[in-house]
């Protein structure tokens, strides 16, 4: 075997050991906990887990416990106002304290997201809803400050809000690579 075909082969080994190593690696630092309550709430809501589970990582790195000087609870960080909202629609009995629960707080928040969804029919504008408020983003929208594009993203007027559209699409994308088993 010459020079040119050593480096091939080591060239080969290398890459089998990244495709191996790579997501097994990416699994430690992007941990998908609550895995079954994640997927099937998405899937009861018609939503993609992994973009539920980037909603959790940012929010509250899959902490339960997660509280925000806002107010915002659980590991998906919802506002007791949205939440009551969530659980008088989905027919479920509501106090704050339960936003502790990940299954519950996963089932408010799925039931959530995908509400924003559809009204608003794209994920940008759905996202930044969600941090930012329905009505901001109405707002931005309705009178031309942004055009719902991640492009245009620079034009959302809250910072908090920008960096967490960006911070939830790049896990959305991250998680979707290393999770290509959950749909």
């Amino acid at each position: 075997m010459g020079k040119v075909g050593r480096r091939l082969l080591w060239l080969l080994i290398l890459l089998a050991l990244l495709t191996f190593l790579l997501p097994r690696a990416g699994r430690f630092f992007y941990p998908l906990p609550y895995r079954d309550s994640i997927v099937t709430y998405a899937h009861r809501e018609g939503l993609d887990p992994l973009l539920v589970a980037a909603v959790a990582r940012v929010e509250s790195k899959f902490y339960p416990r997660a509280q925000s000087t806002q107010g915002a609870m659980g590991l998906m960080q919802l506002m007791p106002d949205t939440a009551r909202l969530a659980a008088g629609h989905l027919g479920l009995p509501f106090t704050p304290g339960r936003l502790y629960d990940p299954d519950y707080n996963l089932r408010l928040g799925s039931w959530y997201l995908a509400r924003l969804l559809e009204e608003f029919g794209d994920v940008n504008p759905a996202l930044a809803a969600y941090n930012g408020g329905r009505g901001h983003v109405h707002e931005w929208l309705d009178g031309g400050v942004w055009d719902g594009s991640y492009a245009n993203l620079h034009q959302v007027p809250f910072p908090e809000t920008r960096e967490f559209v960006r911070r939830v699409r790049q896990d959305y994308r991250i998680y979707r690579f290393l999770y290509p088993d959950v749909r």
